[in-house]
């Protein structure tokens, strides 16, 4: 089953846990670039030169008393190309400095203290899902909350025993990002998590 211990409340270094959000705006920004950066290019449509057909002029050139037309992939025509649409080479990637995105997760962090939303706490488990299962029910999470599992180390155990469970996510000390923060209804930590994430996060307020 899987073992649980919680450690006091002051475990968590306040260099990164407890630093001032003036505003969102920063958090904002380091949300839409981790959304932008991995935006894929898969829209394309097809340009006037690339319609199949049209290669027979609609109607003659005069008399009818209609407007001149010399094919239907024109692109004011229903079915002809389009003009200025997506090619499938568009960028879309933000960049944000790397002093700002760190600045971002200590704020993001902060926010989820401040709102209870983080449980330090290890986690043994032998690789069963209905473990880590058990262990939510036991830290009474809502059944549908999203729990974000911050850990050292990925271990075979762990990653087998959270595969399956489409409301936790396990990410690396050193992987964690606005995006997964803000998202997350609850944030299980393990001590050498906290401990490698003030390493990474603890050196600038």
């Amino acid at each position: 089953m899987a073992e649980t211990t919680k450690p006091a409340k002051a475990t968590l270094p306040k260099s990164v846990f407890a630093v001032e959000v003036a505003n969102h705006q920063l958090l904002k920004l380091a949300y839409d670039a981790f959304l932008a950066n991995g935006r894929l290019a898969s829209a394309t449509t097809l340009q006037r030169g690339e319609v199949r057909g049209g290669g027979k002029k609609p109607w003659k050139q005069k008399g009818t008393g209609r407007a001149r037309f010399g094919s239907t992939r024109n692109p004011i025509w229903r079915g002809g190309g389009v003009v200025f649409g997506p090619r499938g080479n568009e960028n879309y990637k933000l960049k944000l400095s790397k002093t700002s995105k760190l600045v971002a997760v200590r704020q993001a962090l902060t926010l989820a203290d401040q709102a209870k939303k983080i449980t330090v706490s290890d986690i043994k488990t032998t690789g069963k899902t209905a473990e880590i299962a058990k262990f939510f029910v036991d830290k009474k999470f809502h059944k549908d909350a999203k729990v974000l599992l911050v850990v050292d180390e990925k271990t075979p155990e762990l990653m087998r025993a959270t595969n399956n469970l489409e409301n936790a996510l396990l990410v690396r000390a050193q992987y964690l990002n606005v995006y997964y923060i803000l998202n997350a209804d609850q944030i299980i930590m393990t001590p050498g998590a906290v401990t490698a994430v003030e390493a990474w996060l603890g050196g600038k307020k």
